[in-house]
Parts: structure tokens; sequence; C-alpha cells
């Protein structure tokens, strides 16, 4: 099984549970309808990596950067810079036909993140930030969630549940595009203005 870090310690999520359409502005950017109640899908364990490959086979893939929490005992414990890696082209395909996104989204090594670090502070304070080869792409936080990580579990607990270790990736402000190998990411997670975490991929 696939496994993140967090302290030096090695954990294998079984899932990544994932949330679309939770900040406004990205919503405009695709054209899509608000949602009346958080949108849902899982990630499985195959697609968790630590590094960020451009999928074979495939001539666009977009980014979408997120404040990704590890849960356990259906609590936050956990907070790290994530990508949900998106065929955005074989999604509006599905998305059209009124079929399930998983093609699209639930591929191998599209789930990417930073080491984890512990964090039991003001969730709300949180921003993730991503700049790509030097060029500011993406910057927002949890103010501007339609829904925040502790709606999102409470909702993901009426009909579901957590196992211990497992992912939860909060959703994307606007600022989603394409990418190429070679390119060069940096990642961050902000804290009342200072970098909780920060890590580079380079697009292989």
């Amino acid at each position: 099984m696939n496994s993140i870090i967090i302290n030096d310690k090695e954990i294998f999520p079984s899932k990544v549970v994932c949330i679309g359409r939770n900040y406004i502005e990205h919503i405009k950017e695709l054209n899509n309808e608000t949602p009346e109640k958080p949108v849902f899908f899982f990630k499985p364990n195959s697609s968790i990596s630590n590094k960020l490959i451009f999928p074979k086979d495939y001539e666009s893939c977009h980014y979408e950067a997120e404040i990704s929490f590890l849960i356990e005992e259906n609590k936050i414990t956990a907070v790290a810079f994530g990508l949900d890696l998106t065929l955005r082209e074989v999604q509006s395909e599905l998305k059209k036909k009124g079929l399930p996104w998983e093609r699209a989204k639930a591929f191998n090594n599209s789930a990417v993140f930073s080491h984890f670090v512990s964090f039991n502070g003001d969730i709300s304070k949180l921003e993730v930030e991503l700049s790509i080869n030097g060029e500011l792409r993406q910057k927002g936080g949890v103010e501007l969630m339609i829904y925040k990580p502790n709606q999102i579990i409470e909702e993901l607990l009426s009909f579901s549940s957590f196992e211990d270790g497992d992912i939860l990736m909060t959703g994307t402000p606007k600022g989603v595009g394409e990418f190429k190998p070679k390119d060069v990411f940096i990642g961050k997670i902000i804290y009342e203005n200072e970098i909780l975490c920060e890590q580079r991929f380079d697009v292989l």
C-alpha cells in the first residue's frame, strides 16, 4: 500500500476523501453550479503519491492545490499540502453523460502530498499556496470555503466513515490549470502568515 509521512513516521491511509466545488471562485471558473450539499468523491490508496508524475497516455492534466488533513478518531490531527490531479477533458465527457468521475480523478498517483505536520491550531486560519515555475497560481484559505473542514467531517460521518490515517482534501481555490513534465511546483500551507509546511515537486 502507498503511504504518507508525518513526523518521520509512515502511515498507510485506506482512502482519500475529497470535496468538489468548495470555493465560489473555482466554481465560477469551471462554469459549475454551486452545490446545495458537499460534493464527495473518494480516491483509493493507489492514488496516493509523494511524487508529481504526469499521467502517461494523456496530453492534458490539471492541478488543483488543496489544504489536506490527516484524520484520526474522526478528528483533524495533521495538515499537508495536497494536489488533486484531474483529467479535465475526461471529466467533462463523463459529466456530460452523467457518469462517475473515477477515470478522471482516481487514477494512480492522482493524490500528491507533501509531508504532514501535526496541527491543533485554529483551522480557520490555514491557507494553501501554489507557485509553478516561480509564478503564483493559487492562493486561498479556509475562510473562503463554502463548507468548512469540520462540517465536511460531520457530513461524511452521516453516511460513511473514516479509518484512522485517512486523508481529507477540502477543495481547491481558483487558478487551476494545465501543467507539463519538467514544471517545478512549490506548495505551501500557511498558518497566521507563517509557512507551516513547504515542498517542491519536480514534474516527472
